[in-house]
């Protein structure tokens, strides 16, 4: 499925000389360092950080999502946020990822924000539009809507929701926006909790589509709530020649005794379903977390 993405062709570089490219660097970074690329790479593998107001809550949480990808390979970043415990943890927050369709929450947000600018409500159009792109993670709707808000509108939402490391796709492709769970969480946050950002019609706007999104595409960051707490998510997937497939999943969570907010990030999974797995195993570790406290 393409996510907004060029196609490799259209890139003008072929496989063949992407490898050589990326060999011929890799090499050449490499070989002179051999000799301390172990206790480098020990000293600076990135650790899951939680902190949190409930006794034992932070080093539980932390030992149990280390745990969920103690296996696991490729790049992954987390971020919860539990307003409730006052309960943060992440992991590798500032990565860069390739947004692919999870980028949909904060073209919707955009919409939302413009239009409370303007002092109008959205139209049949772009009500059909957004509903589609955010239940169905349909790519046409998606792209009508980046084309309609532009550049400037974008860039201006980022910058009123303070989420200064995501850089939008240029030229159209809007599922190479640069994403990190540091922002990822900061619209999370302004999607569960009043703000000057979005109205709060536009808040219960967005998680009502998000909490109807068709069956197929909810696995992910929901993967083991509890029954009887409410969800809300956005999920994204693509497959590229470089780091493989990204697949990711953002959602909201509320009931129990909490309100709080999960963010995987994923990139160099060898399929979209080993993706969803490594997610699905961090979601599990954090909801029973959770609930036990």
């Amino acid at each position: 499925m393409n996510h907004g993405t060029p196609s490799e062709k259209s890139r003008g570089v072929s496989r063949r000389a992407r490898a050589f490219v990326a060999v011929g660097v890799g090499a050449g970074v490499l070989v002179p360092s051999l000799a301390a690329a172990t206790p480098a790479a020990a000293a600076t593998t990135p650790t899951v950080s939680c902190t949190s107001a409930k006794d034992g809550l932070a080093a539980k949480l932390k030992k149990d999502i280390t745990a969920a990808l103690a296996n696991r390979k490729g790049t992954v970043a987390v971020g919860l946020y539990d307003r409730a415990t006052n309960t943060t943890c992440t992991l590798r927050p500032g990565t860069a990822f390739d947004s692919a369709s999870v980028v949909k929450v904060t073209v919707l947000a955009t919409l939302l924000w413009d239009a409370k600018k303007h002092d109008r409500y959205l139209t049949d159009r772009e009500v059909s539009l957004a509903k589609a792109m955010i239940t169905k993670s349909d790519n046409a709707a998606t792209r009508t809507l980046w084309k309609q808000l532009g550049m400037t509108k974008i860039k201006g939402f980022l910058t009123a929701a303070g989420m200064t490391q995501t850089k939008p796709g240029s030229d159209g492709y809007w599922g190479l926006t640069q994403i990190t769970v540091t922002d990822e969480q900061k619209l999370l946050k302004l999607l569960t909790a009043r703000n000057s950002v979005l109205s709060d019609n536009s808040r219960s706007y967005i998680l009502k589509l998000m909490s109807q999104v068709v069956s197929s595409q909810r696995w992910g960051t929901p993967y083991g709530a509890p029954s009887g707490v409410s969800v809300a998510v956005k999920n994204g997937w693509l497959e590229r020649a470089t780091h493989g497939w990204r697949v990711h999943s953002v959602g909201t969570f509320k009931g129990g005794g909490h309100d709080y907010m999960v963010t995987v990030l994923t990139h160099g999974n060898s399929t979209m379903n080993y993706g969803i797995s490594t997610i699905q195993g961090v979601a599990k570790a954090i909801h029973k977390d959770l609930a036990a406290s």
